[in-house]
């Protein structure tokens, strides 16, 4: 490969780029998919207590209605990398919008858990197709200035969709069926607002398409504006990718590149080891199970869902003078001791009225430390730990990872719970925090502060270890 990467250093152009009302629109829309990645992930929770009483099903069925959307996430994941490769990001997106429609009034309108379960089959594809594609539609169309703060409104809008869920939920005057349906509202507006915009213009370089990536990149910059430097630096990158030997799928197989899979996947499966789905998903269920009334169960939802989307605000607001690494490492302690005080209450019997407010905030130190840390780390470190020629095959074999994880854990969770216990549970899940702890310190070097060219010429040179990123900053 070159390593000059001549072309690849920032134009004065796209790094002091306006910010236009398309540019945001296109942000928007990628809130508005990790909203719905939020809610239709979180909905469950609350939802799960009066599914069971309506179709009289137990915790396989629970497990089972649960974890379908993340089955479906992984397909999502895996396909939309292929078809935003040959059909586009937009056109990938626009299909993506659609399904989220059809999967949601399917689930809200399904009459056995079989169907509910097929249903929420497809509401994954889009959930996991929305985060293989958005953050990197808003990537490709933001100037250089603003990329960060666009990119991480899906990561914000995550953890609204996940508070709003919660609160719909605690209500508990609305039924499931129309709290599950209600997320067509937004996709709706999502594939409204899709049909509005441009393809991005890096894809139709790739495509041969040159005078309609210039009219693509017109179109999102200031009236007026040259675009020549900026079209010339894509291009540059494009040729750059299209002459090596390093691409897609097939790039994996070289030596150089396995360091920043085995971080970026073994990232992503920790990140749900953490055991934030099993607080996300099923908390009110374990709570109600082990005598806690319905409406405290939600209300303890609600605080967790608030919890989760305060701490992402906070760690991406010092993510980058704290450093990935650091911020992640500092945060994974804490995190399992919340666990193993979780479990301790369980195992000791001190589960009873009395130790309720200690236990729900245990329960909210450990989001705090959780999604204020590792949780950060699943969906930014696919964006950059990669190579740029098999970034995009990266960053789909990481997201699914995530999810097929996710889904592991979401159908055995409540059979582990019934087999070993409540308590031990939460010890099973601080052991996985210490192991990710370990991981992550032998593994991961700091990325903050280095350009996405210095981390792949380290890679390349087999300098890919912690000590070899010399802190910066």
């Amino acid at each position: 490969m070159d390593r000059s990467r001549g072309a690849a250093h920032t134009s004065e152009a796209t790094r002091g780029g306006e910010l236009t009302g398309a540019v945001v629109v296109v942000a928007l829309v990628s809130a508005v998919s990790g909203l719905l990645y939020g809610y239709d992930t979180g909905i469950i929770s609350g939802a799960l207590l009066q599914i069971g009483e309506d179709f009289d099903i137990g915790n396989g069925w629970e497990q089972v209605i649960a974890a379908s959307i993340l089955a479906g996430a992984v397909v999502g994941a895996l396909t939309c990398s292929r078809l935003s490769e040959r059909r586009g990001r937009r056109g990938t997106l626009l299909v993506v919008a659609v399904v989220f429609v059809v999967g949601t009034l399917g689930a809200a309108f399904a009459p056995n858990p079989e169907l509910l379960s097929l249903a929420r089959v497809v509401l994954g594809f889009a959930v996991g197709g929305a985060t293989q594609t958005a953050p990197t539609y808003v990537a490709e169309l933001s100037p250089t200035a603003y990329r960060g703060r666009l990119v991480l409104c899906f990561q914000i809008a995550i953890g609204v969709g996940i508070l709003v869920a919660t609160i719909v939920g605690a209500s508990e005057a609305v039924d499931w069926r129309v709290s599950i349906g209600a997320a067509a509202v937004p996709a709706a507006v999502m594939l409204v607002l899709m049909l509005r915009l441009p393809e991005s213009p890096r894809w139709l370089l790739k495509a041969d398409r040159e005078d309609d990536a210039r009219t693509s990149l017109e179109r999102v910059r200031p009236g007026g504006a040259d675009v020549d430097a900026e079209l010339a630096e894509i291009g540059g990158l494009v040729h750059e990718e299209s002459r090596s030997s390093t691409r897609g799928w097939r790039g994996w197989r070289e030596g150089w590149v396995r360091p920043a899979v085995v971080v970026g996947c073994g990232l992503a499966v920790f990140t749900q080891l953490s055991g934030i789905e099993m607080i996300v998903y099923y908390s009110p269920t374990i709570l109600t199970d082990n005598g806690f009334p319905d409406s405290t169960a939600l209300r303890v939802s609600v605080a967790l869902g608030a919890t989760y989307l305060l701490a992402q605000l906070v760690g991406l607001a010092i993510i980058d003078r704290v450093g990935r690494r650091r911020l992640t490492l500092i945060t994974l302690p804490g995190a399992a001791l919340a666990m193993v005080v979780l479990g301790t209450f369980f195992v000791t019997g001190h589960s009873g009225k009395a130790q309720v407010p200690w236990i729900i905030a245990t329960l909210v130190v450990f989001m705090a430390f959780t999604a204020g840390g590792i949780q950060l780390m699943g969906w930014l470190t696919g964006s950059e730990i990669y190579p740029l020629a098999v970034r995009s095959a990266g960053a789909a074999a990481q997201s699914a990872a995530l999810w097929g994880t996710n889904l592991l854990i979401t159908l055995t969770l409540l059979s582990v719970i019934d087999t070993i216990g409540t308590g031990q549970t939460f010890w099973l899940y601080a052991a996985f925090n210490i192991a990710a702890f370990v991981f992550l310190f032998k593994r991961m070097p700091e990325l903050t502060g280095h350009s996405l060219e210095d981390i792949e010429g380290r890679l390349h040179e087999g300098r890919f270890r912690p000590r070899d990123f010399a802190p910066k900053g």
